[in-house]
């Protein structure tokens, strides 16, 4: 167990990363069982509904993933965050507005160690590319002076930059907040077992009966299966990874998890974070803030936050946990 001291912070009561956790094999809740599978949100999707069998429900699960993608993609011209980026608009929608309050949350809580106006960043290092390089320092340096989250402020539904050429990237917060609006959409229709993976990015809705969890494996780093594995109903489960999007050059290995700061990937010696909670959009945020932060202090911000657990891989593969996450969640490794 990591972390010795303890601090407390409010999280937003609100209902992605991403490519990181497995799903373990395990026996279904009731004999009826509808899953579906699309690319959505820039990534493979799958939602699984147990003791249904109206497959309209998986397919406006689908549709609502479409709709907050239109709001909340950087690279899509019609998106609102695109459309805020290069100041076309101003005034967004409300579900906008609240992701973009929750991303400057956690970074304000992280200290700027996770920010969401990282975009000159993340898009000058360009990991969708066929041949991902190192970008020159000289740029680095100019999408670095564009980086500060303080510099975006939210008034109801207007969003404005003190520094013009500031950009957001929402994409390690969306699919959480995404998730939880799946979670609400679900149980409306009377669901009360389901399984949402958004690329990795896990919640559970129930349990596999009303006596036992699903089991969710947590990802290998550079390998194949699971290294650990956590039970849980009614809970999220996120990691962010340096394997699930890198390149190497000269035998160095680039992640996707930058340093606003450096302007270069974190070197802390971790691996992994995964955080497991009741808010997906939380522990999405979480997951990267954390990773942001470092093993130390990562936990030390989990350790002050009830019922939100942390599971951190170093480089060294092992495993470390915020306090009672081995006990509360089952955890096999």
């Amino acid at each position: 167990m990591v972390g010795k001291k303890r601090h407390h912070f409010v999280l937003f009561a609100l209902p992605i990363v991403l490519f990181s956790i497995v799903l373990c094999s395990c026996k279904a809740p009731c004999p009826r069982e509808i899953s579906k599978s699309d690319f959505v949100l820039n990534t493979f999707a799958t939602i699984t509904v147990f003791c249904e069998n109206d497959e309209k429900i998986i397919d406006e699960c689908f549709n609502i993933c479409r709709y907050y993608e239109n709001l909340f993609s950087r690279t899509d011209k019609n998106s609102e965050i695109y459309k805020l980026n290069h100041r076309e608009i101003t005034v967004v929608s409300d579900e906008t507005a609240e992701l973009i309050k929750k991303g400057l949350y956690y970074s304000e809580l992280s200290g700027g160690s996770f920010d969401i106006t990282v975009e000159p960043l993340s898009s000058l290092w360009d990991f969708s590319s066929d041949s991902p390089s190192v970008p020159a320092q000289a740029a680095i340096d100019e999408a670095k002076s564009a980086i500060d989250y303080k510099s975006v402020s939210v008034d109801g539904s207007s969003v404005t930059f003190s520094n013009d050429r500031t950009r957001l990237d929402l994409g390690a917060v969306a699919k959480g907040y995404i998730a939880d609006k799946l979670r609400s959409y679900l149980v409306s229709q009377g669901v009360k077992s389901a399984i949402i993976n958004l690329g990795g990015n896990v919640l559970c809705i129930g349990g596999k009966t009303d006596y036992e969890g699903f089991e969710v494996g947590i990802q290998r780093p550079f390998g194949e299966g699971a290294i650990a594995g956590v039970t849980v109903s009614d809970m999220s489960v996120v990691t962010s990874g340096t394997y699930e999007r890198f390149f190497k050059e000269n035998g160095k290995c680039y992640h996707h998890l930058l340093d606003p700061r450096s302007g270069y990937p974190y070197n802390n010696g971790l691996l992994s974070v995964t955080i497991i909670g009741a808010s997906s959009s939380d522990c999405d945020a979480l997951s990267t803030a954390c990773f942001a932060l470092g093993l130390e202090d990562g936990a030390a911000l989990i350790n002050g936050i009830e019922d939100v657990y942390a599971v951190f891989i170093t480089e060294d593969y092992k495993l470390h946990f915020s306090e009672g996450a081995e006990s509360c969640l089952k955890i096999k490794y």
